[in-house]
């Protein structure tokens, strides 16, 4: 729901640290390569505030979008793709949504004036869906499926490199606890405390922390119920709340 949540006075919600304040969470990696100074971009999930988010970091390109699930708090920034999928900011042709086929389902109804054949809004969104696999490489970057239960519904977590990202989990099976084997920076969602039927909490999280073994595991999708410094009293060391804005360097 993002934090402050409407309608809601919590100490949380009403708290004047900025670390409070969270928008809906997305992914941001960027790089470049010896070969070729122009810095790539490569987002994870375009939520409700994806807009705000690309303007705060002055994002001017996008390589491609992954997506995790189909849920609102997930795709419905999609639409805010369109000035950057213009030729004006990418020659290379339609930017690629990388997801799984129920997802894909979702957003070509939610964006139907985008992707269906009969589409005739002209200044829609230059973008192509394109059903993801186990392995997607991205302008020399190798972007890995890594199968995670959200509820009753399997989703996609990702890692690139030394790194991944596995947001909305409720289970992480063993084989994907062995895809993870070597990741040094875990970004991992931990709701809140109290159990919830869908998403982990965070003494949920710092088991998998543990299991996966991750130099740093940064924690997001978080509700109004985890003050930030409050909640980073209690974490290890090796484990923090991520916040808004919050910039690591990771080994691709």
């Amino acid at each position: 729901m993002g934090v402050p949540t409407l309608g809601c006075a919590c100490p949380v919600c009403t708290s004047a640290d900025p670390h409070d304040r969270r928008l809906r969470p997305s992914v941001l990696l960027r790089w470049s390569a010896s070969t070729d100074p122009a810095v790539r971009a490569i987002v994870f999930d375009t939520g409700p505030d994806f807009r705000e988010q690309a303007l705060r970091i002055g994002l001017t390109r996008v390589d491609a979008v992954f997506y995790t699930h189909g849920h609102a708090d997930h795709i419905l920034g999609m639409d805010d793709l369109r000035p950057l999928s213009f030729p004006a900011f990418r020659a290379a042709g339609p930017i690629p949504l990388y997801a799984a086929p129920d997802t894909i389902a979702t957003l070509e109804k939610v964006f139907e004036y985008t992707f269906s054949p009969q589409a005739t809004y002209i200044n829609r969104a230059r973008v192509q869906l394109v059903p993801v696999a186990a392995q997607n490489p991205v302008c020399g970057v190798d972007v890995l499926r890594i199968p995670v239960m959200h509820g009753e519904m399997e989703i996609s977590g990702f890692r690139f490199g030394r790194a991944a990202y596995l947001t909305d989990v409720s289970a992480i099976p063993d084989s994907s606890v062995a895809l993870l084997e070597g990741v040094e920076v875990l970004v991992l969602s931990a709701l809140r405390h109290m159990p919830h039927p869908s998403h982990a909490t965070v003494e949920q999280a710092l088991d998998w922390a543990r299991r996966i073994g991750a130099r740093q595991t940064w924690l997001t999708h978080i509700a109004h119920d985890l003050g930030h410094e409050q909640t980073n009293r209690t974490l290890p060391e090796n484990v923090r709340l991520a916040y808004d804005g919050l910039s690591v360097p990771v080994t691709l």
